[in-house]
């Protein structure tokens, strides 16, 4: 084997070898995107359920406030009913 021959195994074998380099990269890098897309993902799923929580919570204490009022409303008028001589 003479030295062009095998210069042009070396060039054959180092076109294949980045060949192989060149598609195990863009493997890796679009499963890093597609990794990084699912925490991107989450992290705004997360966020979406924190504020819908607050809001429930919000809604709860109103009502409750709610519910109070309306209690203490219900006592006032038996009393006024009470004191006008009838039975609540």
């Amino acid at each position: 084997m003479d030295a062009a021959m095998a210069a042009a195994l070396s060039a054959v074998l180092a076109a294949l070898v980045t060949a192989a380099a060149a598609a195990y990269g863009s493997r890796g890098a679009a499963r890093a995107t597609r990794e990084g897309g699912v925490i991107t993902g989450y992290d705004s799923l997360t966020e979406r359920l924190v504020k819908e929580r607050d809001k429930a919570e919000l809604d709860q204490s109103t009502a409750e406030a709610k519910v109070a009022a309306l209690e203490l409303e219900v006592s006032r008028l038996r009393m006024l009913v009470t004191q006008l001589g009838g039975t609540p």
